[in-house]
């Protein structure tokens, strides 16, 4: 396999010239980013007049793009509810076998194989996300569970697979706990490196023996805490049935955050709303669709790949990019408007809070070093420019604006008064240019109440020991959402910024906390 396609990094790249365009795409995003800021700051300065203009227009132009982002939610959401409501396995039941994309008897042919890797999550975590498939409606004759331990988490690992395979073996086709050796040479130990470990042991334990046609095996990656619904399944199998091409293509559900949302502050509630609200709406837009969390594909492509990387620190958005990559831009993802349910970040104290939510969103901000292994991707395979510049230009400015948008709006806005001079100072547009921007931020955080509204809606059902009056605070926390977006900027450009520099980050796993 070319180098390109497993490199994570610049170094892992053997042509010294090819070497320096890899590093220079790197350093693209973070160059990008703080240009921008850079420029805000400058043209405040030296340039007052043109930099005003510049922020009414960005302003507006955000304006429109949360409009446009409030449709895309609300028809999300209403597809989501169709969703639920439809019984997946009386569907699988009635699709004709002329109808599927394989060449297969029935659908009972389909098995899956679910990859669990855990490090350190607790046992009672683990055991509401295996009991949860346990539960599913699709026949557990056909699931193949692999719970994927790592050997440096020690004897307690060992302890708490040994406690879930008693529990469990007898459920499932077959359930398999593998072991994850430490210091893998070239590895990065975290959930990819784990979750490979894991499928390549599966292969040769239990696929491979058994003949199993890897076409017919729909591979699933659950985040420890992930929780499906019992129909999850059921409604994964009819798409990839019914799918115009199955082998190349990603299934990706709706994550909701909210399996301790009820114990969480209002920090992690915002943070875990605002990622459940951004994967639903782009729901609606699967052009610019990557994998995600937890997500599914064709265990045949899987493996044709060579798996996911070992080397790298976002595997799930990778994996997408090493398919798009092999099969030449003939790849995509395919939403579920189904959800599936996993935690909010969150810890025993606020500032513990604080502190993984921002290594946890800074990790997520560093599936920015998948743009250098795309763009230099781009110049090896032969795929049509169209999907190149559509695609390259979305992935580019979604984490430009990530890094850049609320700095630009809530703070930056302002130079021009500070920084312009008594010149500007004494003119109309220096006196309008706060009022303009506060009115046109205010008409644009008028969509909390949409966010407020779905946030209702979201919700479990209330633990009894937990009184009433405490939604009152689920729709309170949401006016600190404007101080919290300045702060969501700065995981980004914290990630960006060590990739321009070559300061590679490794794998940070997430604690799991949850009240007893």
């Amino acid at each position: 396999m070319n180098s390109y396609l497993t490199a994570a990094r610049a170094q892992d790249i053997e042509n010294p010239r090819e070497r320096l365009v890899y590093r220079l795409f790197e350093m693209l995003p973070g160059f990008l980013a703080w240009s921008t800021l850079g420029a805000a700051v400058f043209g405040a300065w030296r340039f007052p007049v043109a930099t005003a203009f510049f922020i009414l227009g960005f302003t507006v132009f955000w304006l429109l793009r949360v409009l446009y982002f409030a449709f895309h939610l609300r028809a999300g959401y209403q597809k989501m509810q169709e969703h639920e409501k439809i019984n997946w396995l009386q569907k699988l039941t009635e699709l004709s076998p002329k109808n599927y994309s394989l060449p297969l008897s029935g659908w009972q042919d389909i098995y899956h194989l679910i990859l669990v890797p855990t490090y350190k999550e607790p046992w009672e975590i683990l055991r509401e996300t295996l009991g949860a498939l346990k539960n599913s409606t699709y026949p557990k004759k056909t699931m193949i569970v692999v719970l994927g331990i790592e050997e440096k988490e020690g004897n307690r690992a060992q302890q708490k697979a040994a406690l879930l395979a008693e529990e469990f073996q007898k459920e499932f086709f077959r359930f398999v706990v593998t072991l994850h050796p430490i210091h893998i040479p070239g590895e990065i130990a975290g959930k990819g490196a784990n979750e490979t470990w894991a499928a390549k042991r599966a292969k040769e334990q239990v696929v491979d023996p058994l003949h199993i046609p890897h076409e017919r095996i729909i591979v699933t990656s659950l985040d420890a805490d992930t929780v499906v619904s019992p129909q999850y399944l059921s409604c994964l199998t009819y798409h990839y049935l019914t799918s115009k091409a199955p082998l190349r293509h990603s299934y990706q559900p709706v994550p909701l955050f909210i399996n301790n949302v009820w114990q969480a502050s209002g920090l992690s509630r915002i943070f875990a709303f605002s990622t459940t609200f951004w994967y639903l709406l782009n729901q609606e837009r699967p052009e610019t669709l990557s994998t995600f969390s937890s997500h599914s594909m064709s265990f045949r492509t899987l493996v044709e790949v060579g798996f996911k990387q070992t080397n790298f620190v976002s595997d799930d958005s990778r994996i997408f990019w090493q398919c798009f990559l092999r099969y030449d831009g003939e790849y995509a993802v395919q939403p579920l408007y189904y959800p599936v349910s996993m935690d909010a970040n969150a810890a025993p104290t606020f500032w513990g809070t604080v502190k993984n939510i921002y290594l946890q969103q800074r990790r997520w901000a560093y599936g920015v070093a998948d743009i250098p292994y795309f763009l230099f991707g781009f110049l090896k395979r032969k795929i049509p420019l169209r999907k190149k510049l559509s695609l390259g230009f979305d992935r580019i400015e979604a984490f430009w604006s990530w890094a850049t948008a609320s700095p630009l709006m809530f703070v930056l806005g302002w130079l021009p008064i500070v920084l312009g001079g008594t010149e500007f100072s004494q003119t109309l547009l220096s006196y309008n240019l706060p009022r303009y921007t506060s009115w046109i931020l205010t008409v644009t955080l008028l969509g909390l109440v949409w966010s407020v509204y779905l946030t209702l809606l979201f919700l479990p059902p209330r633990p009894p020991e937990y009184k009433k009056w405490k939604l009152f605070w689920f729709v309170v926390q949401w006016i600190f959402l404007p101080p919290i977006m300045i702060f969501f900027s700065l995981p980004a450009i914290d990630a960006q910024t060590r990739l321009m520099l070559g300061k590679y980050l490794g794998f940070w796993s997430t604690p799991k906390f949850r009240k007893k």
